[in-house]
C-alpha cells in the first residue's frame, strides 16, 4: 500500500510550504488508494510548543487535508510525536554503533570551528575530518568514564559517488567527498532530524517521500542509513521550492508564509489549495480551477 506523510516541526506558525508538501503527499496517496500520515517532529524541545502543534493540525484541517494516522487520531504505527519515540532512536543508534556504521565523537566545538575554518581557507568542503572514528573501544570507554561530552556520528565513505533515484529528476549523483559525517545523536541524547526521519519513515512503512528540493543534498546520508540498517528505501520525490517573485526561496522576510495568515485574511481554503496545486502540477486540459477531488483523480 502507498503510504505518504507530512512531518512538520511545531516551532511556529505552519508554513505554506508545509501545506504544499501535504497537498501533494495527500493526493499521491489517495490517487493510489493509499494512506496519508501526519507526524510531529518535536525533538527541538526549546522551540517546540503545543500551541504550534495545534495550529498545524487546525490549519491542515482547514485546508481539507485529513490524515489517516497522526497524533490526534492514533494509528497502528504510533506514537506520532517524535518526543514520544526517544527510546526507539536510542536503540537504533546503538545498532549503528554495534555494526560499526557510527562512532562516538568527543571533539569540542572549538576544535570543530578551527577545523572548518582551515578547510574553507583551503577551498575544501567543510566537513568532519573523521578524527574520532579512529578511536579504539578502550579510548571511547575511557572518555565516557571521564564524563567527556560526546555525540554519535555516522560513517561516510571517503570516496566514490552516491547515486540517488528521484521519481521526478531521475538519477542524481553526489560525491561522498561532499557529504558530512552527520551527527545522529546529540550530546543531550536526542536524535537529530537525519536519524529520526529515517527510523520513523521505515517503522511507519512510508513508501514515498515527497519533500522540497532543498533536501536533495541530504538524500545520500539518508540512503546510507537505510543501507546500514538493511532496509529498503522509500521512493523519493523532490518537489520544486515555493519562491518569491525574484526567484529566491519563499521566506517570511519578504512575504506572508503562514497558512493562518491566509485564513485570517479571508481566503477560501479551496483557493489556497488550488493555487498551491498549480505551483507543482496542472490538469491535462489546462484548466486552472479544480477541486481537491479533481486533483486526486488526475
Amino acid at each position: 500500500m502507498v503510504r505518504t506523510r507530512v512531518a512538520p516541526s511545531p516551532t511556529g506558525d505552519p508554513h505554506v510550504g508545509t501545506a504544499y508538501m501535504a497537498l501533494f503527499s495527500y493526493c499521491f496517496a489517495k490517487q493510489h488508494g493509499g494512506e496519508f500520515l501526519l507526524r510531529i517532529e518535536d525533538t527541538d524541545l526549546a522551540r517546540s510548543t503545543k500551541a504550534s502543534e495545534q495550529t498545524i493540525l487546525d490549519s491542515l484541517k482547514w485546508l481539507g487535508l485529513q490524515w489517516d494516522e497522526g497524533p490526534d487520531v492514533g494509528g497502528a504505527k504510533g506514537a506520532y510525536r517524535q518526543s514520544e519515540r526517544l527510546p526507539i532512536y536510542k536503540a537504533h543508534t546503538q545498532t549503528l554503533l554495534d555494526k560499526g556504521h557510527a562512532f562516538h565523537c568527543f571533539c569540542t566545538s572549538e576544535r570543530l570551528d578551527e577545523m572548518r575554518k582551515a578547510q574553507m581557507a583551503g577551498g575544501q568542503t567543510a566537513r568532519y575530518d573523521g578524527l574520532c572514528s579512529q578511536l579504539s573501544a578502550e579510548d571511547v570507554a575511557a572518555q565516557k568514564a571521564a564524563g567527556t561530552p560526546f555525540v554519535v556520528r555516522m560513517k561516510v565513505p571517503a570516496s566514490g559517488v552516491c547515486t540517488i533515484q528521484d521519481r521526478l529528476r531521475g538519477a542524481i549523483e553526489i560525491d561522498y567527498a561532499q557529504i558530512d559525517m552527520q551527527v545522529l545523536q546529540k550530546a543531550d541524547g536526542f536524535p537529530t532530524y537525519h536519524l529520526a526521519v529515517v527510523v520513523d519513515d521505515h517503522l511507519m512503512a512510508i513508501t514515498h517521500i515527497i519533500r522540497g528540493e532543498e533536501w536533495i543534498n541530504s538524500a545520500p546520508k539518508h540512503q546510507l542509513l537505510y543501507e546500514y540498517f538493511g532496509w529498503p528505501m522509500p521512493e523519493l520525490i523532490h518537489m520544486p521550492l515555493l519562491r518569491n517573485p525574484d526567484k529566491s526561496k519563499l521566506s517570511k522576510r519578504k512575504n506572508p508564509t503562514s497558512i493562518r495568515f491566509y485564513k485570517d485574511m479571508g481566503y477560501m481554503p479551496e483557493a489556497v489549495l488550488n493555487y498551491l496545486g498549480m505551483l507543482g502540477w496542472s490538469l491535462p486540459s489546462g484548466e486552472e480551477k479544480f477541486s481537491l477531488d479533481e486533483m486526486v483523480a488526475f
